[in-house]
């Protein structure tokens, strides 16, 4: 095992020279002059609302599957992405972010609290303002494509599970906004279900994220189908697995959530270490989902220089305003 890989990891991504720091779960941001946000998707490992782990690759590959999605979507919903300056770092335009993760389900399934399965597993049978009927199983495909919204919640707190007609109550979100969220989410579900199946994939379930821009236009924002925000399964073994009660063959973050539960509680009980050896081959599997998801071969930056270096070369070549 090679310990530099782990070394290497992108923790930390705060430069002094750069106004208006946010550091997320995943990502370090910043508020930049022009209504422009600089976001760098590092290595850090979250799951079950907190920070983990760093996995080698892991931001990069986030980074670089969004830039895909993102590219392969632009004709369903403008997104806010300016430029690349790194394979880590995305310049967006500053968006006013809607209050609403939209959330696209097409399988009984998940692990966490606002997950459809250990809800309905717990006896409850509405679901988002969903009816389901008694029967059901763990990994089935569902009767149709549901959406079931969660509202955001502050760093540290966790989401929460929220029905339309309390969106339209609460005025969290106008009937007009609702209306192209949903229409927008499900094309976007749509277009990424197509294009994994195309390449042995299932798209499973996703999250969105939207923000008003500057003309008041809605623009998905954040990520897009990337293995944080959705679940994929190999399509060849899944109805073998599924007709065994097996678990699906995930390429997600799926396999780190199934990993801790095996463990521990995540909502009870602290979270133990998880190995280096395990941490490289979550690596290994999101750049598996990288190759098969794009058709494009994973670039492994040298472990020569260390990624904070080479960001930075790359945002003073970018934004030099901000380093001269």
């Amino acid at each position: 095992m090679d310990k530099k890989l782990i070394e290497n990891c992108l923790i930390d991504a705060e430069f002094q020279e750069l106004p208006n720091f946010y550091r997320g779960k995943v990502r370090d941001a910043y508020g930049l002059s022009e209504n422009r946000r600089l976001l760098i998707s590092t290595d850090r490992q979250s799951a079950f609302d907190r920070v983990l782990a760093a996995v080698p690759f892991k931001g990069q590959v986030l980074n670089q599957t969004a830039r895909h999605w993102f590219d392969k979507t632009s004709d369903i919903c403008p997104n806010h992405v300016i430029s690349y300056p790194d394979p880590n770092v995305a310049l967006v335009k500053n968006l006013d972010m809607l209050p609403i993760e939209m959330v696209v389900r097409d399988y009984m399934t998940g692990s966490t609290e606002t997950s459809i399965w250990p809800m309905y597993e717990r006896g409850e049978r509405n679901l988002y303002g969903h009816s389901f009927p008694d029967g059901l199983k763990k990994n089935q495909k569902l009767p149709h494509t549901i959406i079931t919204p969660t509202t955001k919640a502050a760093q540290g707190d966790h989401d929460a599970p929220i029905t339309e007609a309390e969106i339209l109550s609460s005025k969290l979100l106008s009937s007009e906004h609702w209306e192209e969220l949903s229409e927008k989410s499900l094309a976007l579900f749509s277009r990424g279900r197509e294009l994994a199946r195309e390449n042995g994939l299932i798209l499973v379930d996703t999250k969105y994220e939207f923000g008003l821009d500057e003309n008041g236009v809605i623009t998905v924002a954040d990520e897009i189908h990337t293995p944080d925000s959705s679940r994929y399964w190999i399509s060849d073994t899944y109805d073998e697995r599924f007709n065994s009660s097996e678990n699906p063959e995930s390429l997600d973050k799926e396999f780190l959530r199934l990993w801790v539960v095996s463990q521990c509680d995540p909502y009870k009980d602290p979270i133990p270490d998880i190995p280096d050896e395990t941490l490289m081959h979550f690596g290994e599997k999101y750049i598996q989902l990288y190759e098969l998801v794009t058709g494009l071969k994973f670039k492994k930056p040298p472990l020569s220089e260390p990624v904070k270096d080479r960001i930075r070369k790359a945002l003073i070549s970018e934004i030099p305003e901000y380093f001269s």
